[in-house]
């Protein structure tokens, strides 16, 4: 069997390549053209849109760059604090922070030890978390020290914002007077209210450029930066404040009564160094907070006034010439009618001068006097003495009282009008009423804010006007004094080492135009002056519905004594030289 023979490679030629079938050429001209238009369109409109981009909508494409990336940030301005007389704060902003969530970024896994540090319930985080928003508040007014806390956990989508807190030293001592701000601490009361504007200051600005992650990575241009709120100074002393709120709680612990107010003002500039209502509230607690609590009684609320407003007929009578010191008056008895009408005494006092008719706080004897003078006169002086006119305070609500037309007077209105009936008042009203008779007669109206934070054309008006002459103020301050030694109606209301004086009142209090008086609901009333040989305060004090004693000697005039006696000593008021005995 012979083998088949080798058969021999065939060599490389490119000829005998182009004869093989696979690797023929295969020429399509139109084809190509078209793949090279299509080409070169694509790239024209590239191109074009390029140039539209960078030429016609130039403008557009770098504002929504700058929307995303370039952004204003408002530096908050800080508020500024109100202090006391001394430079004690009252209410001060505390740096707190507000703690955000992205829910789209963060890790719920987290949500136990976020809930942990923010003192709130896992389920709570996570069901703010599901609102649908793309930025969660998860807690406000978080301090510094959780703040950091949080910030060390680095848990994605988790980002805290600077912001601040109210804070109200004192608490509810001067929380009348102070008063509140609401959440985004905007002033809702008292003085945060009234110098709100004052207070607030203006937010400054910051131009920044952020990355895609949101961090700022240079400032456009120099920062503009915020103006802080001014300080307000008040003419309150912290000191005095805190003791005139505690002895009127204790006072209204003693009587079981419904609420009571106190206000100190300086005898010689009108200055309120302490004004306390009682309930009161505490401003740093925002729970169950009422009107009822925060309404300032001193200031807002109106009653008739009794007998502290004897003081202010007699004086008005002594100037006219009605009256002299040494006038002497019938009482009648203790009963007194005019028309259909009458006007008791709490016992009969007899034929008595004018000094004891104030002293035993004789009705009718004031009622005799109010009916010798002229209507208009003694509506005038009254009017002059602030009584129906508004206290010049920038305070929200502070009520002028009623005191009606003279020219609507009947005769037993007038008589009333005599003895502190008929009419309505505050009780700040009161108290600067008696800084004319505690100094030469002129009237010191009351002021809040401190001199020096006042505007210069309140000064005419915080000097004050005469509305009695010297000797006058003088006679009334030795017929005051008269009314606490024995016999009169204030000697619980004397200070040991002091000689003061003052006035008590009684008044029913108004149960509505169709029940008259509730004869068993009292308000007790004192107003003093201290020292009274040296006037340098004076106190006013107001218990509403005590129970069991009601008389203003028994239940105001301990509050007044105790008041009286502290302030002195706070302010370094050497004792009189003469002291009265207590009875």
């Amino acid at each position: 069997m012979t083998a088949s023979p080798k058969r021999r490679p065939t060599p490389y030629s490119p000829s005998a390549l182009a004869t093989q079938p696979a690797l023929a050429s295969h020429r399509h001209p139109k084809r190509s053209a078209l793949v090279m238009l299509v080409i070169s369109l694509a790239f024209a409109g590239l191109a074009a849109r390029a140039g539209w981009i960078q030429i016609v909508e130039h403008d557009f494409h770098v504002a929504q760059g700058e929307k995303r990336h370039r952004q204003m940030l408002e530096l908050t301005a800080k508020r500024g604090p109100i202090v006391d007389r001394h430079g004690a704060l009252l209410a001060v902003s505390l740096a707190t922070y507000e703690i955000w969530a992205e829910p789209e970024r963060f890790d719920r896994s987290a949500a136990q030890g976020l809930a942990q540090a923010l003192a709130l319930s896992p389920e709570a985080v996570l069901e703010r978390l599901d609102t649908g928003r793309a930025n969660v508040l998860l807690k406000r007014h978080v301090d510094a020290q959780t703040a950091s806390r949080i910030a060390s956990m680095r848990i994605p989508g988790v980002t805290r914002v600077v912001t601040s807190k109210r804070f109200y030293p004192e608490g509810e001592s001067a929380a009348h007077v102070v008063g509140l701000t609401d959440t985004d601490d905007v002033g809702q009361e008292g003085v945060e209210l009234a110098a709100n504007a004052q207070l607030t200051g203006e937010p400054g600005e910051r131009e920044v450029i952020r990355d895609r992650l949101g961090r700022i990575v240079s400032d456009l241009r120099p920062l503009t930066p915020a103006r802080h709120g001014q300080t307000v100074r008040l003419t309150i002393d912290r000191r005095i404040q805190q003791l005139a709120f505690a002895q009127l709680k204790a006072a209204l612990e003693r009587h079981r009564a419904q609420a009571g107010s106190v206000v100190v003002l300086d005898a010689r500039t009108g200055e309120i160094l302490a004004l306390a209502n009682a309930p009161s509230f505490d401003p740093n607690a925002r729970n169950g907070l009422s009107a009822q609590t925060m309404r300032n009684r001193a200031l807002v609320d109106t009653f008739e006034p009794g007998s502290t407003i004897k003081p202010l007929a007699i004086a008005t009578a002594l100037d006219t010439g009605h009256l002299r010191p040494d006038s002497l008056i019938d009482t009648e008895r203790g009963r007194y009618r005019i028309g259909k009408h009458t006007i008791h005494d709490t016992a009969n006092h007899g034929t008595v001068s004018v000094a004891q008719a104030l002293a035993t706080s004789s009705n009718i004897a004031l009622a005799k006097i109010a009916m010798t003078l002229p209507a208009e006169t003694l509506w005038s002086a009254y009017r002059q003495y602030g009584l129906g006119l508004a206290p010049p305070l920038p305070f929200p609500g502070v009520a002028a009282g009623k005191l009606r037309p003279w020219q609507k007077w009947r005769p037993v209105e007038q008589a009333t009008m005599g003895y502190g009936y008929g009419l309505s008042t505050s009780l700040l009203q009161m108290a600067q009423a008696y800084t004319a008779l505690a100094g030469d007669g002129t009237l010191r109206p009351a002021a809040l804010i401190a001199r020096d934070e006042r505007a210069a054309d309140d000064e005419d008006t915080q000097s004050g006007a005469r509305v009695t002459t010297e000797r006058t103020a003088a006679t009334l301050r030795a017929m005051l004094e008269a009314a606490t030694l024995e016999g009169g109606t204030g000697r619980r209301a004397q200070i040991d080492g002091y000689r003061i004086g003052g006035k008590t009142g009684t008044a029913w209090k108004h149960a509505g135009a169709a029940t008259g008086y509730a004869r068993h609901k009292y308000r007790s009333l004192f107003v003093g002056i201290a020292p009274i040989d040296a006037p340098r305060l004076v106190v006013a004090v107001m218990i509403d519905e005590p129970a069991g004693a009601y008389y203003g000697g028994a239940v105001a005039g301990p509050v007044f004594s105790a008041v009286a006696a502290g302030a002195l000593q706070l302010l370094g008021v050497p004792p009189s030289m003469q002291s009265a005995p207590r009875a």
